[in-house]
């Protein structure tokens, strides 16, 4: 399945490019259904560009191929550009991105329902971007679990995508990181966390950390952030908890920075729990399990500890998985001084998020779903920022930090280098802190 959408603005400019074509030169098309300006400039031989500039009409942003047009093929060495090469069409600077969408975009199940929202919010991006005069094509295709991701890259419209954002399923990874990177392309990957592609191949992006490598940054901010905090870690003896792997790289972060901690269980007598809080210094817990069940008792703990002893201070840091949890437990969250590590967040009552939680709702008749992350400002985000790159920096645009003012609804995206010959890895961080006050800060890191 493919759709194509186009987005132009009437008043956009587009710089005069400069031509002779000799009547001896040129032959005659007729524009069949479905035919597109790249497929036909590939079947004749010639690039898109040397096709626009045989046929001026289709300079003007208005521009629509139409069924029934006859078109002028250059042939040979006949199409001559103007000597400003910053005029070429080939500069995505100057003329429309091509964006191409590779997700599972169907009904059928919940990865499909949910990339179909996460495409919506690239769509509404789009529709922004118009409006600051930027024209984006869109090229998507469906492509589920078991798409034969080979048959789609081989239409010549993929070719042509500046910028591809997919796949979700890692085993599609190797051939689309392969066609991304013969072909120029940058290759955005929104969800998935499995890309070894990226230790190679400088075209990607990828915008989730492994767990690992995310334990191990989280840590390093943990000991700088808390470094006036005694820090106590403890274990909540649930052998389904997957937080494990994070205290034990934290307790390493605080061995090499030779920061003393304290040790405790969720089941120990309330005397030699009270026992690891210090009394001279705030205190900063953590617990080795995000279970709701496991959260609760804790609260109940930390109370009888503070109800005791008033001189302890007490600041909690959780996990993202715990802002599912933030509506039922807020004042816990701000009783404590709750702070959670996340690679996202959104503030609902802002005017921003709720302005476009209402384009969501006129454009496709429903509300975005609830769980987190909004994916529909995922997407929102995710268009705006690459799309905004590529418009002022043109292929060499590398996602780091400062490249222009960038403000995210939800997702924060800061890329770095990964090797010499690697791609680029997003590396923002925030910390959530629910206030003492009742105010919620996000901390940028």
């Amino acid at each position: 399945m493919k759709h194509f959408l186009s987005y132009f603005l009437a008043t956009a400019v587009l710089a005069f490019v400069a031509i002779s074509v000799s009547a001896q030169s040129v032959k005659s098309h007729k524009v069949k259904k479905d035919e597109t300006i790249y497929g036909i400039a590939h079947a004749y031989g010639i690039t898109e560009a040397e096709l626009r500039k045989a046929n001026p009409g289709m300079e003007r942003p208005d521009y629509v191929l139409k069924k029934g047009d006859k078109i002028l093929i250059p042939v040979g060495q006949s199409v001559v550009p103007a000597a400003d090469s910053k005029s070429s069409l080939d500069d995505v600077r100057q003329r429309a991105i091509r964006m191409g969408v590779m997700l599972p975009l169907h009904d059928k199940n919940g990865d499909g329902r949910r990339m179909v929202e996460y495409y919506r919010g690239l769509l509404l991006a789009c529709d922004t971007l118009k409006r600051e005069g930027l024209s984006v094509d869109v090229y998507a295709w469906n492509t589920p679990d078991d798409a034969d991701i080979a048959s789609i890259l081989a239409k010549p419209e993929a070719a042509s995508c500046d910028i591809i954002f997919g796949p979700l399923y890692s085993k599609q990874m190797d051939k689309l990181s392969a066609f991304c990177q013969q072909h120029g392309t940058m290759l955005v990957i929104p969800f998935s966390i499995n890309a070894p592609q990226l230790a190679e191949n400088s075209h990607v992006f990828q915008v989730y950390q492994a767990p690992a490598s995310l334990d191990l940054s989280t840590s390093r901010r943990f000991a700088e952030w808390f470094k006036d905090y005694h820090p106590v870690i403890v274990d909540c003896d649930n052998p389904n908890s997957t937080k494990g792997s994070f205290t034990t790289a934290l307790r390493q972060e605080l061995n090499a920075r030779n920061i003393r901690y304290s040790l405790t269980s969720i089941r120990s007598a309330d005397n030699s729990f009270a026992s690891a809080f210090s009394t001279q210094h705030p205190n900063v817990v953590v617990l080795n399990s995000a279970n709701a069940d496991d959260l609760t008792v804790m609260f109940i703990k930390l109370r009888d500890v503070v109800t005791a002893n008033a001189n302890v201070k007490i600041t909690m840091f959780g996990y993202p998985e715990w802002m599912e949890l933030a509506t039922s437990l807020e004042g816990n969250f701000h009783r404590f001084d709750m702070y959670l590590p996340a690679p996202y967040y959104t503030n609902l009552s802002l005017p921003s998020s709720q302005q476009l939680a209402a384009k969501y709702r006129a454009a496709f008749h429903q509300n975005m779903s609830t769980f987190t992350p909004r994916l529909a400002l995922t997407g929102f985000d995710h268009a705006l920022f690459f799309l905004r790159g590529l418009h002022k920096y043109g292929r060499s645009f590398d996602g780091a930090a400062g490249r222009f003012g960038y403000q995210p609804v939800q997702t924060p995206l800061k890329f770095e280098k990964q090797g010499a010959n690697g791609g680029y890895q997003n590396r923002a961080f925030m910390f959530i802190h629910y206030k003492t006050d009742g105010r919620i800060d996000t901390i940028n890191y």
